[in-house]
């Protein structure tokens, strides 16, 4: 007779992840508690449609999970989604983030030929005459970003991210390294760079 299959010992304090209680939230919400659903503005399965919301499929599930906790808690400003996180727990946003992380990468294409060289040139290398390092340091060089840490920028929308710039600058978006980075950056550079990670695959 063989022997029944060994149960897998659950890590202590590590929440369980359920993917598909994620997208049934992402999906349709939940009307009972005041959960909007996020496929509205942010697309099936995660492909928004325009550059006002941003692409969220492939994104890095820490870095989905702690920005729903900053809207939540009013540590990162946006009346729309904090109203959106107010009604989430810890647990919804977990399965939520990792639901999102499981989906096909976004892709983009750069638009602008004029200031491509520009935008690759920041995100590659930097500026060094004003101490502006190279974004592919934290993001990775295709854009991929580093788990847990660095926000995945490939194929993102070029307006979206353009603007995150631009809140980093005038400091309504708080990052200390990125407020610093930021307000050594101008409007041409910022849009640059914006159009050149669109395109990265």
């Amino acid at each position: 007779m063989a022997a029944a299959p060994e149960a897998k010992a659950e890590v202590p304090g590590k929440p369980k992840i359920d993917l598909a209680a994620g997208e049934a939230l992402y999906s349709n919400g939940d009307a009972t508690r005041g959960v909007a659903a996020c496929i509205t503005c942010h697309g099936p399965k995660g492909q928004s449609a325009m550059g006002t919301w941003p692409k969220l499929a492939a994104q890095h599930p820490a870095y989905l999970a702690r920005q729903l906790k900053n809207f939540k808690e009013g540590v990162r400003a946006n009346a729309i989604m904090m109203g959106m996180a107010a009604a989430l727990t810890d647990q919804d946003m977990l399965n939520i983030a990792a639901y999102l992380a499981q989906q096909q990468p976004s892709q983009g294409v750069a638009q602008n030929k004029e200031t491509i060289e520009l935008g690759q040139s920041i995100y590659r290398g930097g500026i060094a005459a004003k101490g502006v390092p190279a974004c592919a340091g934290c993001h990775s060089p295709n854009g991929a970003g580093i788990p847990a840490q660095y926000p995945r920028q490939a194929g993102q929308w070029a307006e979206y991210s353009n603007t995150q710039l631009m809140s980093f600058r005038e400091g309504t978006r708080k990052n200390l390294q990125m407020n610093m980075i930021a307000t050594k950056l101008s409007d041409n550079e910022m849009k640059a760079v914006s159009d050149y990670m669109a395109g990265l695959h």
